[in-house]
């Protein structure tokens, strides 16, 4: 079996005493290797914003357009294809998951009386919420197919920095100070990734085929939400130079991944 395959099965590859042996990894381990990074470079971001804001905002945006580039490209490629096999209806699903990211950002702007997301503990909560649905997402995606959660997941995982800075900026802006601001940030945004992921994953596990295509549909239905509609639009806000070579980057590497089929 060649390596290509190995991985192709969900599995990786160890060396112990000089010999490569093959560990089979179970659909909840790559939902926690995913959950926990997502964590990690969300903290990762809010450190570099904390240390150096200017290179940190200037970064956020190519992190933007290549995760909307992946986040865009492999729920129509893969995910949304599964959904329907899995279920006819999951179309319907897909739109309600789109709606439903609408109007979840329809009612933090209401709520908040901004046009842009927040300043403050009502923006804060907005995004814990939307970081909290992120960690479901990785128990729908991976539950399906170890592929379709493995492209969701990179796109998912790269954002995540540009949510550190998001975060840790509109803390400063509503008040808070710096390490108090990075704390409260970490927390919000990164921990709550892990601990949607762990808390949806028991429930998740127990869906037959058909429920399970509902909530991939839903999920398909996010994450092109959470591209076109949110990263995108604020990565064009600030455009910069080579941001859409950014963009068509993150496509090039979901459409390289789905059809050489390497996961």
């Amino acid at each position: 079996m060649s390596g290509l395959n190995l991985i192709k099965c969900g599995a990786i590859l160890t060396i112990q005493g000089g010999e490569i042996k093959m560990k089979q990894l179970s659909t909840f381990a790559w939902i926690a290797i995913f959950a926990t990074g997502a964590a990690v470079v969300n903290g990762i971001g809010i450190w570099v914003i904390f240390k150096n804001r200017k290179w940190a905002e200037k970064a956020k945006v190519y992190f933007m357009c290549f995760a909307s580039g992946v986040l865009i490209s492999s729920p129509l490629i893969i995910a949304f294809p599964q959904a329907i096999s899995k279920n006819s209806y999951a179309g319907y699903a897909t739109l309600t998951g789109f709606l439903f990211m609408f109007f979840s950002n329809q009612l933090i702007k209401y709520r908040t009386k901004q046009k842009e997301i927040a300043f403050g503990i009502t923006a804060v909560e907005g995004i814990g919420i939307h970081s909290f649905v992120d960690g479901i997402i990785y128990s729908v995606t991976f539950s399906a197919s170890i592929l379709t959660g493995f492209l969701s997941g990179i796109g998912l995982v790269v954002h995540e920095f540009a949510e550190g800075v998001i975060t840790f900026s509109i803390l400063i802006k509503g008040g808070f100070k710096e390490k108090k601001a990075a704390l409260y940030a970490l927390f919000v945004a990164a921990l709550t990734t892990p601990l949607g992921a762990f808390i949806a994953y028991p429930f998740i596990n127990k869906l037959n085929s058909s429920i399970l295509g509902l909530a991939l549909g839903f999920v398909v239905g996010v994450l092109i939400y959470i591209s076109a509609s949110h990263l995108l639009p604020e990565a064009q806000t600030h455009q910069k130079k080579h941001s859409i070579l950014a963009f068509l980057s993150g496509i090039a590497l979901a459409l390289f991944i789905a059809f050489s089929k390497i996961v």
